[in-house]
């Protein structure tokens, strides 16, 4: 059941998103940046790590769980170390995840042979 709750509610983050995407002109970089801010904010009240507990990888996968993974490495950090921490936190807690995204990103590009939009 944790599969079915995971994908319905990363599909209604993602919906939501796509929806947002379709009816404004914001450019698609400025709204994973506002994604990453978002979860961010709503790790930093309180409200987001519940409802990723519940939620699973339905809320950590998307976009708006990076911004959260980020706050709370950094929240982590700065209680084992201080003020260095609000440097280093964010780089400990998603290095796995940004490691994966270039990595599998590389393999991707050499087995599709991206090319440029005219």
């Amino acid at each position: 059941m944790d599969y079915v709750k995971a994908f319905l509610v990363g599909g209604a983050i993602c919906a939501v998103v796509q929806i947002f995407m379709e009816k404004t002109k914001l450019m698609p970089g400025r709204i994973m940046v506002i994604l990453v801010g978002l979860g961010a904010l709503l790790g930093a009240v309180g409200v987001y790590e519940p409802f990723a507990k519940w939620a699973g990888a339905g809320a950590t996968v998307p976009l708006i769980g990076f911004g959260y993974t980020l706050l709370s490495g950094v929240k982590k950090a700065i209680i084992s170390d201080g003020f260095i921490g609000v440097f280093m936190g964010g780089f400990t807690s998603a290095a796995v995840g940004v490691c994966a995204a270039l990595v599998f990103g590389y393999i991707a590009s050499l087995i599709f042979n991206p090319k440029m939009k005219e």
